[in-house]
């Protein structure tokens, strides 16, 4: 059984979250029975997602976190190498990293927006690349990211990403076959549009609204469109205008987190991503667990102040 001994006076928010999200997760503490047993899972799991909050390199991150109080948090008896590190990312699977994304969601969806986006995958500047125009150099490397998010938290139900050219209603597929959420709106642009996508959502327990494609230059009408739920979506709902949030989380992520994808293979940029899509839902647990304090707080003086202002009346 895991017993991770922690004093609430050295807790911090990430913590108590990377603590709840290992025992949840259901993961055993050693994958092995017999053999090295120097790190935990749980040591490992919270050690891959600091480095990716970080931004910087192995080495960086390792000589940064020796010096931390990240050791004394995590109970740890040894630094990992570089190199340790570098296994334990390719030791969890996308099974297991979707196993653990899962937990990070929220108990209560009604409104979900899907979108998608791009992201570098190669840190080469684009100021040198300019510059040595006259020099042939190779296409950087491109991946795309589908996001399927909740629009009142912003948090991300789902995700996928690749790194070759794929249409928005293939993905959409993928997402809401995956999806186990029962009874929910989704929101979608142009892309999306799709009378076999609008029924692989039924399908799951979706309701999806997209925009219409202009196929004509006459214009939309419901003897030129095509399909029984595209018809449906020639009157968008009042909330359709819900969907930029979906625009909101992408920027947040690119601005905050991932400047660019470092891994080179196909297999480890996905798992990349996946991190900082775990890292990304829990800081917005942290910040909605804030929001829901201070609301409390000021909820307790509104029912305290009209009392005091009575008896002066009197």
């Amino acid at each position: 059984m895991f017993v991770q001994k922690i004093l609430p006076k050295h807790c911090n928010r990430i913590q108590k979250q990377l603590l709840n999200l290992f025992h949840s997760s259901n993961l055993p503490l050693h994958f092995n029975k017999t053999g090295n047993k120097e790190f935990t899972n749980y040591q490992r799991v919270s050690i891959i997602i600091l480095f990716f909050r970080s931004k910087k390199s192995l080495r960086e991150f390792l000589d940064e976190f020796q010096e931390s109080k990240w050791i004394s948090y995590l109970g740890l008896k040894k630094m990992p190498a570089k190199s340790t590190l570098h296994d334990w990312i390719k030791l969890f699977d996308m099974k297991i990293i979707r196993k653990i994304h899962q937990i990070t969601l929220p108990n209560e969806v009604l409104l979900t927006s899907i979108d998608g986006t791009g992201f570098d995958s190669w840190q080469r500047s684009r100021h040198y690349e300019k510059r040595a125009g006259e020099v042939h150099l190779p296409h950087m490397p491109y991946a795309k990211a589908d996001l399927f998010i909740d629009v009142k938290t912003q948090i991300i139900l789902d995700f996928s990403l690749i790194t070759h050219r794929e249409h928005d209603v293939k993905v959409g597929e993928k997402i809401f076959k995956r999806n186990k959420i029962k009874n929910i709106i989704c929101l979608g642009d142009r892309g999306y549009d799709s009378e076999h996508l609008h029924e692989v959502a039924r399908e799951n327990g979706i309701v999806f609204y997209a925009r219409l494609r202009k196929m004509s230059k006459k214009g939309l009408s419901k003897k030129r469109v095509g399909g029984r739920f595209r018809r449906q979506c020639l009157e968008l709902p009042e909330f359709f205008g819900m969907s930029w949030i979906s625009e909101t989380t992408n920027s947040n992520l690119k601005r905050t987190q991932i400047t660019s994808l470092r891994s080179k293979k196909c297999f480890m940029k996905q798992r990349e991503f996946a991190w900082h899509i775990i890292l990304y839902n829990i800081k917005r647990i942290i910040k909605i667990s804030s929001q829901e304090e201070i609301q409390t707080f000021f909820c307790a003086i509104l029912i305290i102040y009209p009392v005091r202002t009575e008896q002066k009346i009197k």
